[in-house]
């Protein structure tokens, strides 16, 4: 069964336990309007809270990815709720603080769900689009995309995610050169720096190999995903010694022989394995 939903800037389509989000604004580069910063989130809690999905892919429309903030809705001054105040304002601070947060939290959202979020990026990934590619588990691209932070050339400082995880994806240095200059890195240059997985040769064979990809970790055990996302990024922020001791903690209580049972019986008869799926996050006791 096929469920789909539309969003001012997203197509949803659930099918086969994949999720696909598509940017669906192709006429304005997919930029990130209002509403994008509120439904990202929303949608992403509601594939993950109500295990509606095993894996989510994250594609777009038209010639680019997206040309990150939709300056035109915004504004500078206008986007950041600073009105005519001086920015010195304690009261104008505080609400830009509050404000950046509020969209740091719609790309946290992709880092925070149980389930793995899988980057489709076609054309341009500019601005606020390589905050959103950073905090995706997996990058791929086809070729002619490429990335650019972007936000120096508006004499910005990039801060809805790209620093602290992009460091973590790329060498520092190349980060450095690519933030203070915000040139483009292509494709070729993103995949030999590990930065995506793998380029294909357009959008079609892109999209039919990332849903191919996201076939393959929706058979395997949600749970057993779910705990590799969990110590993947538990040890990128702690120490060898806190991640060793962090998963055998977690199988202590994750492990499920029976769904270790159940995988090799599937193997042994070339059938999918039958695994129970993640639980319904509760919102109240």
């Amino acid at each position: 069964m096929c469920e789909t939903a539309s969003y001012p800037c997203f197509e949803v389509t659930i099918e086969n336990r994949i999720a696909h989000i598509q940017l669906s604004r192709p006429e304005k580069r997919n930029c990130m309007s209002r509403a994008f910063w509120n439904d990202l989130p929303a949608i992403v809690r509601d594939l993950d809270r109500n295990s509606k999905a095993r894996v989510i892919v994250i594609s777009s429309t038209g010639l680019h990815f997206t040309a990150g903030l939709d300056l035109q809705e915004f504004g500078v001054a206008e986007g950041l709720n600073l009105g005519e105040a001086d920015v010195k304002d304690t009261q104008a601070a505080a609400d830009f603080f509050s404000h950046v947060s509020l969209m740091q939290d719609s790309f946290s959202a992709l880092e925070k769900c149980r389930i793995p979020v899988l980057a489709a990026i076609q054309g341009g990934c500019i601005g606020g689009g390589v905050d959103l590619a950073t905090a995706c588990d997996v990058r791929y691209a086809c070729d002619g995309a490429f990335f650019t932070i972007f936000e120096v050339k508006i004499a910005m400082t990039a801060d809805v995610g790209t620093f602290p995880r992009i460091v973590k994806l790329l060498p520092e240095g190349v980060v450095r050169e690519l933030a203070y200059t915000g040139r483009r890195m292509g494709a070729e240059e993103a995949l030999r720096l590990g930065f995506v997985n793998q380029v294909f040769s357009d959008q079609e064979s892109m999209l039919n190999g990332v849903m191919e990809i996201a076939q393959e970790i929706a058979a395997n055990a949600p749970l057993a995903v779910y705990g590799c996302k969990r110590m993947i990024n538990y040890a990128r922020d702690h120490s060898t010694a806190d991640g060793l001791d962090y998963v055998a903690v977690w199988n202590m209580s994750m492990l499920k022989p029976e769904e270790m049972l159940e995988s090799q019986r599937a193997n042994k008869e070339k059938r999918p394995g039958k695994y129970v799926d993640l639980p319904v996050i509760k919102d109240e006791v």
